[in-house]
């Protein structure tokens, strides 16, 4: 992308090696390593604490770097189904064959530092903040604290050790399992000791206990103290605990399921305000990501509304409106296809705005700085350059 503005991808992934967990975890806990094993259906699953996946779909790990792939597929089907030739439930021939593994499938610079940075070059980035691939999968089947701090302690060192040569184009985050604060905190030290930017959390807990509760704040002083920002990334959840099962006999629609994907980081982010996180911690930074961000207006002025103006705003934990500790501490990334972000940085601040790739997930275009072009074209010279790198590199100094 050719600008004189520094173009920083704030949320890109990489897949893992398949063999990660089984190098980077404690000798204790290797038995219990995550692995990708061959099931008698020729299909690869992912196998977590010596368990088959269930949320993990036969064929799905060979997609998880297929970017932009599948869609004349897709296009094809939607036809035969306009015509009646196909019943919705066969959208599940979109599954690819067993042949199309996950090492197969995985995308150029997924896997390799170097080809990342060349990625970088080609696309014209300056740097990219990495989170995983397997790592947003596993933690909704794994409810033991110990095990799950010790998956995310090896997948720490390993993107720090992933990263290390990359001259810092490459930032390594680290993943956080809230199941016990006390060692995510003590992680969190060690990962940023080592070379981590940041931290992230998924958008449930495995304890139920709500992100924003006093039970967490060993995580957030430790965030706060070591001055790196506290991210929630969209993540697989329990199925028993998501919101997207109140109808029977549809789980063929996954365009549905995916359109309300980030509802789950919004009820988290949520909790901040409820819970007055940010009257406790006001030097923390919390980032949302993956979840769009043109519903921030909305979410800001209702949260503003029954604060002030109906007696529901007893029951939260803060002195100032809900938008007052938005606009102090807190930054939300968009996806480069949002057309309401123009407007929406005029209303809440050209300073709160990210933009992200996704890249190589296959739930987002391909085609993303074409879209990030459109995106910005309506902006002023400081919106810009606020997002599209500059907001990005201040709140995490690079």
């Amino acid at each position: 992308m050719e600008t004189d503005t520094p173009v920083i991808d704030c949320d890109g992934h990489i897949l893992e090696p398949p063999d990660l967990w089984e190098k980077y975890l404690e000798p204790k806990y290797r038995d219990r390593a995550m692995r990708i094993r061959m099931g008698d259906d020729g299909y690869e699953y992912l196998e977590i604490d010596n368990k088959r996946a269930k949320l993990t779909r036969p064929g799905a790990l060979g997609m998880m770097g297929g970017m932009g792939k599948g869609v004349e597929t897709a296009r094809t089907l939607r036809e035969q189904m306009a015509r009646g030739d196909v019943r919705p439930e066969d959208v599940r021939a979109l599954r690819p064959g067993p042949e199309l593994t996950y090492v197969k499938g995985a995308a150029f610079g997924t896997m390799d530092m170097k080809e990342r940075v060349q990625l970088l070059d080609r696309e014209g980035m300056a740097k990219a903040l990495l989170y995983p691939t397997i790592g947003l999968l596993w933690e909704a089947e794994l409810f033991d604290p110990e095990l799950s701090a010790a998956y995310c302690r090896a997948y720490n060192r390993w993107i720090a050790d992933f990263c290390r040569d990359s001259g810092g184009r490459l930032i390594p985050i680290a993943h956080l399992s809230l199941g016990d604060p006390a060692e995510a905190a003590r992680e969190l030290e060690r990962a940023v000791k080592d070379g981590c930017k940041g931290a992230f959390v998924c958008p449930f807990t495995i304890t139920r206990v709500p992100h924003g509760d006093l039970r967490h704040d060993a995580v957030f002083a430790a965030a706060q103290d070591l001055d790196v920002p506290f991210a929630l990334h969209p993540t697989f959840e329990p199925t028993e605990w998501g919101i997207h099962h109140r109808y029977d006999r549809f789980q063929w629609a996954a365009w549905y399921y995916d359109l309300f994907a980030g509802q789950g980081v919004q009820h988290a982010f949520g909790t901040f305000f409820q819970l007055g996180v940010f009257e406790r911690f006001p030097r923390l930074r919390v980032i949302v990501l993956e979840s769009q961000a043109g519903w921030i207006g909305y979410f800001l002025d209702r949260a503003d509304a029954i604060f002030t103006g109906t007696t529901l705003g007893a029951t939260v934990r803060l002195k100032e409106k809900p938008s007052y500790y938005f606009k102090r501490q807190c930054y939300i990334s968009a996806d480069p296809d949002e057309r309401t972000i123009a407007a929406m940085m005029g209303i809440v601040g050209e300073d709160k705005f990210f933009w992200a790739t996704d890249y190589p997930h296959p739930d987002h275009p391909g085609n993303y700085l074409e879209e990030l072009q459109e995106m910005v074209a309506p902006m002023g010279d400081s919106a810009r350059r606020a997002i599209l790198g500059d907001n990005v590199a201040k709140v995490y100094a690079l």
